[in-house]
């Protein structure tokens, strides 16, 4: 696990926030303040709400009840290029409607930053190529987008987001339709990006031993409107993930490594989980 950088003011806070979806009630009056340097983790199981938080956050839904605060003033306030400028956010999938160079994709994402006739300007095309590059990616710069495979188009995004160098981001799934390698170059890349002061990671994720691994913080959703906060080694245990997950964890250790890992379940066990191991 990465160690944050030494930033002690708030980014990003969650006042009484409660999320619905239908008859639903995905987050209940759930309060928290996530400061800049912490990488934090979002997981639950599905449907439990990881990516409508993560719009909310930004934003870009609003909540049934509660508001969300960036920098002291409520999102809903923010006027929409400087909070362009303050957040990024990555969806968990995006579609590309037309044909087009890997630099062109990830330079859309410099458009908070243009002035003028909105052209890019040398530094913005540097942006980009870093960005690129950061990811592994500089040989894909004049590659059309759509001859991408959905691992790289995904890495491209990614790149997109870190383009726009906004402090804080806001990751929907970054991993998905990547192979385990692309994977852990991708958290050491936000990773290495994060200890830069000022700047705060939150992404969703399905894989609790990778998040366990380069998240500082986790935020676990059950499904049913609660949410558990906190250092990731704290939250990420095999008695509250058991609980949101429905299924039994249990944590093996080999030396300084860690994983949790399905409990063989027995027969007589019910689906929901309710004999569930000590954490």
């Amino acid at each position: 696990m990465q160690s944050p950088a030494t930033v002690s003011h708030p980014a990003l806070s969650a006042q009484h926030l409660t999320l619905r979806a239908g008859a639903r009630t995905l987050l209940d009056a759930f309060t928290h303040t996530f400061y800049a340097g912490e990488i934090w983790c979002v997981a639950g199981p599905n449907g439990a709400g990881k990516t409508t938080l993560l719009s909310t956050l930004a934003g870009l839904s609003r909540p049934a009840a509660g508001h969300v605060e960036l920098d002291g003033m409520r999102v809903s306030d923010w006027r929409a290029l400087p909070l362009a400028q303050r957040r990024a956010l990555m969806p968990q999938s995006a579609a590309d409607a037309f044909s087009a160079s890997v630099l062109d994709i990830v330079l859309l994402n410099r458009f908070p930053h243009l002035s003028g006739w909105g052209w890019e300007r040398a530094a913005d095309r540097a942006a980009a190529h870093a960005a690129l590059d950061l990811l592994g990616l500089g040989a894909f710069a004049a590659r059309d987008v759509l001859s991408l495979s959905g691992g790289e188009r995904q890495r491209v995004a990614l790149a997109a987001v870190l383009c726009q160098d906004a402090p804080l981001l806001l990751l929907d799934e970054p991993l998905s339709h990547l192979d385990l390698h692309h994977q852990i170059d991708c958290l050491e890349a936000l990773a290495a990006w994060t200890r830069e002061p000022g700047r705060t990671v939150m992404f969703s994720c399905h894989d609790l031993n990778l998040a366990r691994r380069f998240a500082t913080h986790a935020l676990l959703l059950d499904g049913e409107g609660g949410a558990y906060a906190g250092a990731v080694h704290d939250v990420l245990t095999p008695t509250l993930t058991s609980r949101a997950f429905g299924y039994p964890l249990i944590l093996i250790r080999d030396g300084e490594h860690e994983a949790l890992i399905p409990a063989p379940r027995a027969r007589h066990e019910s689906p929901a989980g309710n004999d569930l191991p000590a954490g």
